[in-house]
């Protein structure tokens, strides 16, 4: 195929997923806008008044970046495992398949597609936070780099969840059992430094942590871990994902019977 059919192919499978969760926004944008409001008022205001400062910085000010990133994360797994999913279902995706559009195009538009969402609804927490608290953003290239990779990483994982899902419930098993349980021990609501020895190095086996400490440096300067390691490490993780995915899209995992 050439550049310009390959950008058209890429476009259209973004445009697509946009206007999939666009179109819903009821039940894709509203919904972590007012569980994040809810996370501010209880955790940030009534809890973190009893608190107080959490790394040298008022509690509301300190979850803010994790609870974004928690955003962040489930919104860009769910929006790709729950769209891929449901065209593997409806065998619509067969058609994809067998079209000239090479599989890195395929899981390039999807993950695109989950980024858009995550990025939203993390734009959309950002916003909401400063309505509780004020934030000063130390390092915005390392903001950004973070936020991207991290919902970059996350769609991808939701791209490989429902190609290996085989039916609906399957797709809820990976968020409920994994990414839930990793998000609220990564870090967000708490500092591992609080934690004993041991513990903390239990911790830094969570990839989660790595990403919430990453965004937490890029927008209050403090951070339990390297900001570089953490980049790092989500670099890592795409790659062993993204191999991971195409592998499976190449063997038609899930999908030719």
């Amino acid at each position: 195929m050439t550049p310009q059919a390959l950008w058209t192919a890429f476009t259209t499978i973004v445009t697509r997923e946009v206007r999939r969760f666009t179109r819903i926004w009821p039940q894709t944008l509203l919904p972590p806008a007012v569980t994040m409001t809810l996370y501010f008022i209880i955790f940030g205001n009534l809890i973190g008044s009893r608190i107080g400062e959490m790394g040298g910085y008022d509690y509301m000010q300190f979850i803010v970046p994790g609870l974004i990133m928690m955003a962040v994360i489930t919104n860009s797994y769910s929006n790709v495992v729950s769209s891929f999913f449901s065209m593997k279902f409806q065998r619509s995706i067969e058609e994809l398949l067998v079209s000239p559009v090479p599989n890195w195009t395929i899981l390039a538009g999807y993950v695109a597609g989950g980024m858009a969402r995550g990025l939203s609804i993390g734009l959309i927490v950002t916003l909401l936070s400063l309505a509780f608290t004020q934030l000063s953003i130390h390092n915005l290239l390392m903001v950004v780099i973070t936020v991207i990779l991290t919902s970059a990483l996350f769609s991808l994982g939701g791209f490989i969840n429902a190609m290996l899902a085989t039916k609906f419930d399957d797709i809820s098993i990976v968020p409920t059992f994994v990414l839930t349980p990793l998000t609220y021990l990564g870090g967000v609501f708490y500092s591992i430094d609080m934690l004993p020895s041991f513990w903390q190095g239990v911790s830094m086996a969570n990839p989660i942590l790595y990403m919430v400490n990453g965004f937490r440096f890029g927008i209050l300067g403090v951070s339990d871990v390297n900001p570089f390691v953490s980049l790092g490490m989500i670099l890592v993780f795409i790659v062993l994902l993204a191999a991971v995915a195409l592998r499976m899209l190449a063997r038609g995992k899930g999908i030719r019977h």
